[in-house]
């Protein structure tokens, strides 16, 4: 499947999970079976927030195996979640990556407000380096969405496989539940 089947597949199953009200994609007792026996084979790797109300498998209208989840507030990225993208494009096929964020996000809304300590500071000062002075959470978690696919691109264009990998940002709105992808 090339990057605009699959940008097509997640933008219907996006389209589906705004007119369903309790739709996920195959988790049958078959399909555990076969990704146990078989492997996997997600066609996408998403990267989204770790914000319990932004469900990939769900948002997409996915099942067992199809997308390849790596979760991290405020969707930033660090070595392991490179690691992670290069292991799911160079092993397991997967030639798109979506960088998810989402609206009224608190690593944001954290970042912005400039008052995190503790662990929670390394992820905000992400942001806040890929924001700047924004003070729009809209606006600044778009920017770091952007921020993380020009990460992406950076960290992996060395690498020939990785660097023929596509990557893509989208934000998710928490409440009308539609994914927009950004140009």
């Amino acid at each position: 499947m090339n990057n605009e089947k699959i940008l097509k597949r997640l933008k219907e199953g996006n389209e589906r999970y705004l007119l369903s009200k309790n739709e996920i994609g195959d988790i049958s007792e078959k399909i555990r079976a076969d990704t146990a026996e078989n492997g996997q084979h997600p066609f996408a790797v998403i990267i989204s927030c770790s914000d319990s109300r932004v469900i990939p498998e769900a948002i997409f209208s996915c099942g067992v195996g199809e997308l390849f989840v790596i979760r991290a507030a405020g969707n930033v990225v660090d070595d392991s979640t490179l690691g992670s993208v290069e292991y799911a494009a160079e092993h397991l096929g997967c030639k798109l990556v979506v960088v998810l964020g989402h609206t009224c996000c608190g690593a944001v809304g954290a970042a912005i407000a400039g008052n995190a300590d503790g662990y929670v500071k390394s992820i905000t000062d992400k942001i806040a380096a890929a924001i700047h002075s924004e003070t729009d959470p809209c606006k600044a978690s778009i920017l770091n969405i952007r921020n993380t696919v020009s990460c992406l691109r950076t960290a992996f264009a060395g690498n020939d496989e990785l660097a023929r990998t596509e990557i893509v940002g989208a934000l998710y709105d928490l409440e009308s539940g539609k994914v927009t992808f950004l140009e």
